[in-house]
């Protein structure tokens, strides 16, 4: 039978609303649970006013969470993110946060302890499932091989400058299923291969990289979602000049502001199958 024209539109219009049905399907594997752990009012209006610079959503999403993993997050300080991650992981999922261990801590990483244990305890139902341990480089975190999923926000330069990042890296490898996974951010540096400066925090993406797969991590993935060109990493104060820190108070604060947070790597990385 010999199609016409009206055939050939009936079967454009068929294409195009399968196309729209498939649009309406993908919207609807959006994760509203991880949603939903974000817009919750228990978290702080400070707290959300950092969504823009951290994507909290794109990243989690990025590194592949799903509400019924294990999951540990690596020295939260403030919680930040724990304060989603709790709500997101509390029917189906395990939160474990691994704190700054006081052996030789500075006074300051021991506020953030502190500061993470006041607000643990200042909402049961939220938080009373979360479960903290000590993060040592030499100590595990947790049994080997029970975990889905280590999280780390901005903590690199910290440990390269205390000289434990190998260790760390080695433990949470270590307590990672095979197919587990390592999500990073950090501050990047504009030379990819260099290590942090004291006081800085700008690390270089390639170096990171380096230090994680020596573990043997594999990377997995990159993404561009907490990029910020405005920034030019060339403060006084390094990335602690910007936001939220502005170590250097009024000076050039406008400026700062307008620049937002630093410019920021975000990497997955997975435990092979077989390790």
């Amino acid at each position: 039978m010999k199609a016409t024209r009206r055939d050939f539109l009936a079967w454009c219009g068929g294409i195009s609303a399968a196309l729209a049905a498939g649009g309406v399907r993908a919207a609807e594997t959006q994760d509203k649970a991880l949603k939903a752990a974000i817009a919750s009012s228990a978290r702080s209006a400070a707290g959300k006013a950092r969504d823009k610079y951290r994507h909290p959503y794109e990243t989690l999403e990025f590194f592949g969470i799903r509400p019924d993993m294990a999951v540990v997050e690596l020295w939260p300080f403030g919680g930040w993110y724990t304060a989603i991650l709790a709500s997101y992981l509390a029917e189906k999922g395990r939160l474990v946060e691994a704190i700054n261990d006081p052996e030789g801590a500075s006074q300051e990483f021991l506020d953030f302890n502190a500061q993470l244990q006041k607000m643990l305890a200042s909402d049961p139902a939220r938080y009373g499932k979360v479960e903290t341990v000590y993060l040592s480089p030499t100590k595990p975190m947790a049994p080997e091989g029970s975990l889905d999923m280590v999280l780390t926000f901005r903590n690199i330069h910290n440990w390269a400058w205390a000289g434990i990042a190998e260790g760390v890296f080695a433990q949470s490898f270590k307590v990672l299923k095979p197919g587990g996974i390592l999500g990073v951010t950090e501050h990047r540096s504009n030379d990819a291969d260099s290590p942090p400066k004291r006081g800085n925090a700008y690390i270089g993406v390639n170096y990171a990289i380096k230090l994680i797969e020596a573990q043997g991590f594999k990377l997995a993935g990159r993404s561009e979602i907490n990029a910020n060109p405005k920034d030019t990493k060339d403060y006084p104060k390094g990335v602690y000049s910007l936001p939220p820190i502005l170590r250097e108070g009024e000076v050039n604060r406008a400026k700062y502001e307008a620049i937002g947070e630093s410019d920021r790597f975000t990497l997955k990385f997975v435990k092979p199958g077989n390790s």
